[in-house]
């Protein structure tokens, strides 16, 4: 028999591109998803990974094998959330613990799906940054799963009963004042970047210690022109005119007209999105739920916004 914690696994695999990664997104070691490959491999007699000293490339066999277990491990997570209403009869509450931005922007989306009244599924939705959504998660706390980010590696830790799913990554973009004058979409350095102002991450957070670190990678000392952590807040300076600013996708879905969105190679950072759960309470409703929230996130897209003459 296929263990179906295999496919999940082979799934972050081939989505991550390393064991390595993998094993972080999942919680596991390295070696441990590597024996879960092998294990894969010896039920399925299915030769799956390449592997060297220092490598493991997925095969077309594995990147077929996991094109068709992400079909069938939702397949799976919806039998048995339709078991588990059927045997209660009524909806499942989940006590949801969710950061600004996901809950505008994402879950509404999932919501309006056409199969979320099947999910059976009752909210109580709490909408906070993920320190304080952590804590409703401690023994005696109002939570059942707390969808967090984290930038890099640091700045949050919660009880060893939580356990941490990956749900996607959540990109920052540049944006600046359509007023500037810089084209929708144009590529330019950090470079070209470095005489303009800013509006920055308060100092001595997690997040802005990152930021700092990136910038200062790219040589880039940004003249700040204020400190903010409001999202919402830094594009409406930034349309404004204001300054530049660094947004993460998800806030700016419905971003003002005023602003461009511009690529910059050197500027290359994202929040994770993970979703925190205590072990005991975890069903099949929550990991359906969980499994489709993901793909609303896999599938969100910022649509290029354009102006005359510009």
């Amino acid at each position: 028999m296929v263990n179906p914690i295999h496919l999940k696994t082979l799934l972050e695999v081939i989505r991550v591109g390393s064991f390595a990664a993998a094993a972080l997104r999942l919680g596991y070691t390295a070696s441990a998803v590597s024996q879960q490959m092998s294990a894969l491999e010896r039920a399925t007699g299915t030769h799956l990974f390449e592997r060297s000293a220092r490598t493991a490339v997925p095969t077309e066999a594995a990147v077929v094998m996991a094109r068709h277990a992400a079909k069938v491990l939702t397949d799976m997570d919806a039998l048995m959330a339709a078991s588990a209403r059927a045997e209660a009869g009524t909806s499942h509450e989940l006590r949801l613990g969710i950061f600004p931005s996901l809950a505008t922007f994402a879950l509404p989306r999932l919501i309006r799906s056409p199969g979320w009244q099947d999910l059976g599924i009752n909210l109580k939705i709490h909408v906070a940054e993920p320190g304080q959504t952590i804590q409703g998660l401690r023994a005696g706390g109002e939570l059942d799963v707390a969808l967090i980010y984290q930038v890099g590696q640091g700045g949050l830790a919660w009880p060893s009963t939580i356990s941490r799913q990956w749900l996607g990554d959540d990109n920052f973009r540049v944006v600046l004042p359509r007023a500037w004058g810089i084209r929708e979409g144009s590529q330019v350095s950090a470079e070209q970047l470095s005489d303009m102002p800013w509006i920055m991450h308060h100092p001595g957070t997690p997040d802005a210690l990152v930021i700092e670190r990136l910038f200062a990678s790219c040589n880039l000392h940004p003249r700040v022109a204020a400190y903010c952590d409001d999202f919402n807040a830094s594009l409406e300076m930034a349309a404004a005119g204001l300054g530049a600013a660094l947004v993460p996708e998800l806030a700016m879905l419905n971003r003002h007209d005023d602003v461009v969105v511009l690529d910059v190679p050197e500027i290359r950072l994202a929040r994770s999105i993970f979703a925190l759960l205590i072990n005991e309470r975890e069903n099949p409703q929550i990991r359906l739920f969980l499994d489709q929230l993901a793909e609303v996130l896999r599938t969100q897209s910022i649509a290029p916004r354009t102006s005359a003459g510009l």
